[in-house]
């Protein structure tokens, strides 16, 4: 019941739009964790469909640790370390962000030190379905 209230009480938090329309729409350009994090919960507790199309970086990525998530081949992802308010990376905030891509992404991003620093690296909708495992959104 606790996790209910507190989960509702987030979500009040959260653009009414993204909810709605179930993508990343409004949240492409990132920004602080709080503004995802009720979105994540929201999506993973109901189950329904979460599409990432257009451009999604930084915090938006934080979108791919949806459980019914999915691609568009359009899309374009940008991945770089987290920071805290004075652009220092923060090497908590980044596993933060790492914990919700799945093992293949995590790997790859990892292994390129690619969320290492703040320069950003973009990586493909299709490459993060054929590469990367991640399912492809339906057309509409």
């Amino acid at each position: 019941m606790r996790v209910r209230i507190v989960i509702a009480a987030l979500l009040a938090l959260v653009p009414a739009g993204a909810i709605a329309e179930g993508s990343n729409a409004g949240f492409g350009m990132g920004g602080n964790f709080s503004r995802f994090d009720p979105v994540v919960a929201q999506y993973n507790a109901s189950g329904e469909l979460f599409r990432i199309s257009g451009h999604c970086q930084s915090s938006c990525t934080l979108f791919l640790g949806i459980r019914n998530v999915c691609v568009e081949r359009s899309a374009s992802l940008l991945f770089h370390a987290a920071h805290d308010r004075q652009r220092n990376v923060s090497p908590s905030l980044t596993v933060h962000m790492l914990d919700a891509y799945n093992a293949r992404l995590r790997g790859y991003l990892s292994a390129g030190h690619y969320m290492d620093t703040l320069a950003f690296h973009t990586i493909s909708g299709a490459d993060m379905i054929r590469r990367f495992g991640y399912r492809e959104c339906p057309r509409r």
